[in-house]
């Protein structure tokens, strides 16, 4: 059961990076979504959906390999 809601709580940035991508193409091809009332606006709210969703990700990502110890060794904890 945690792994089903781990996927879905992976599933909410992947769908808002998408959402992002979809925006700024739209304002690329000079298409206004209704919400945002000029294509700048638009463009740069994708912008943030994309690198809030991407970074997600990578923090995910990152985190994981850093407790499998997959890492870098300047990225793991030292302990003195």
């Amino acid at each position: 059961m945690g792994r089903v809601i781990a996927l879905i709580l992976l599933l909410i940035p992947i769908i808002a990076s998408g959402y992002g991508i979809k925006l700024m193409r739209d304002a690329f091809f000079t298409t206004i979504i209704s919400p945002y009332p000029s294509l700048w606006i638009q463009f740069f709210a994708g912008v943030i959906f994309f690198l809030l969703g991407l970074a997600f990700i990578a923090g995910f990502i990152f985190h994981r390999d850093k407790k499998r110890g997959k890492v870098a060794a300047k990225f793991l904890k030292r302990t003195k």
